[in-house]
């Protein structure tokens, strides 16, 4: 299960998104789900919300939780450690890097994500980054 509680998309909105989706996940987690996953940053990236504790978020479902939201290798790296999730997921930083895990692992510099290009109809933005080795083997190219 996804959620995201402080992100308004399309309208979304919660006056008391700790209290909400505190119980969602205590609920969730007595169906036994696989993992939780929670996206921790709003429509702008913003990771700070002093009215919101994601934390308690992961000790209500009591399972495995996945974290998302403005991550980069140091941010998740001191987020695994620290016992705030039990995953990481790189949404648009991996859409940015198709080969991410190899730029982590060599500290490699990040290509920057287009936002002009999200959803925008066709395979600019999504298909055509450049990788630390030249082109993505992908899709039977």
């Amino acid at each position: 299960m996804r959620l995201s509680p402080v992100n308004p998309f399309n309208g979304m909105y919660d006056s008391d998104p700790q209290t909400t989706f505190e119980y969602v996940a205590e609920q969730l987690g007595r169906l036994g789900l696989a993992y939780l996953h929670v996206v921790e940053a709003d429509e702008h990236g913003e990771t700070t919300h002093p009215a919101v504790n994601f934390h308690r978020f992961r000790d209500a479902f009591g399972g495995t939780y996945i974290a998302n939201g403005g991550f980069d290798y140091e941010r998740a790296g001191a987020y695994l450690h620290q016992g705030r999730a039990d995953l990481i997921s790189f949404g648009r930083l991996f859409l940015a890097n198709p080969d991410l895990p190899e730029r982590f692992a060599h500290n490699t510099p990040l290509n920057v994500p287009d936002h002009a290009t999200f959803y925008g109809g066709d395979e600019t933005g999504y298909t055509d980054y450049p990788t630390v080795t030249g082109n993505l083997a992908c899709c039977g190219e």
